[in-house]
């Protein structure tokens, strides 16, 4: 078990690591040479270097140690010390990564800087971490006044977003705009992952024990409901069973083969853990 525990500690140090410089690539590569500022500590950082020239790097150390003096005010020791580590090593990996501009396309740009984003920030989630930054004041004010803390960082991220227009005109609004969309895209399918299921529901008046016994012959993790018939009140039993996506228009068929009648619903599953799926 020891071991076990220091193995998943290393997995975390090195996801932690790659996070953050997926996090900087994005900064220095695609949107830092563009001027897009997509929101956060390193948004405020591109605006800052495309009026004053102050070095982005900089900037974000300067806004998340602010940020921290704030979290070990109003969000206490513990708090402080969870989010200290990122909002450190970000700026000097943003220091240390070259920059430089990968794509002339300004949309292409945005494209893949709001996807590596997003994958950043998705993998600081898996290891329970954070970079810091305009990520504190929505903590503050969910502890303070209740406000959601979702609402709260995107309220932060539009305004950042919106000074755009007075930088770099409004174009790169939109861009910067656009880049959030791409961003939260990535992260929905980063945290859940790509590998989405089926599941899907069974019934049939006349042909139940069949359809059972074919999904029990060629599929596993089947699971039998008791239910109750809305009209009828009559007892009967519900299939649910889990797939994927390659499998599904094949179960349909084969159930329509027995039953054409029985009754079926579909929900897509982002997630399944346990059982055959081993995740």
């Amino acid at each position: 078990m020891p071991n076990k525990l220091k193995k998943r500690s290393w997995m975390r140090w090195i996801v932690f690591l790659i996070a953050l410089e997926i996090i900087a690539i994005s900064i220095n590569f695609f949107y830092g040479p563009i001027n897009i500022a997509a929101g956060g500590s390193t948004g405020i950082s591109i605006l800052v270097d495309a009026v004053w020239g102050i070095n982005r790097s900089i900037t974000v150390f300067v806004v998340n140690v602010l940020m921290l003096i704030l979290a070990a005010i109003f969000l206490g020791k513990t708090t402080t010390k969870n989010i200290a580590l990122g909002s450190f090593i970000l700026p000097v990996l943003m220091e240390i990564t070259p920059s430089f501009k990968v794509t002339n396309n300004d949309l292409l740009a945005v494209i893949y800087g709001g996807a590596l984003m997003g994958l950043g920030v998705s993998l600081l989630y898996r290891v329970n971490a954070s970079s810091g930054g305009t990520t504190i004041p929505p903590m503050i004010l969910k502890k303070y006044f209740f406000i959601n803390p979702a609402i709260s960082l995107l309220c932060i991220d539009m305004i950042i977003i919106f000074l755009n227009i007075f930088v770099d005109g409004l174009n790169a609004f939109f861009l910067a705009a656009f880049s959030q969309l791409v961003t939260a895209i990535t992260m929905n399918f980063a945290e859940a992952g790509f590998d989405r299921k089926y599941q899907v529901r069974i019934m049939s008046n006349n042909d139940f024990e069949e359809i059972k016994q074919m999904l029990m012959k060629n599929y596993t993790g089947l699971t039998l409901y008791n239910v109750v018939g809305g009209y009828s009140e009559e007892d009967k039993q519900q299939i649910l069973i889990v797939v994927d996506t390659r499998d599904y228009g094949p179960l349909i068929s084969k159930i329509h083969e027995i039953d054409p009648n029985a009754f079926i619903i579909t929900d897509t599953v982002v997630s399944v853990h346990g059982g055959k799926w081993g995740l």
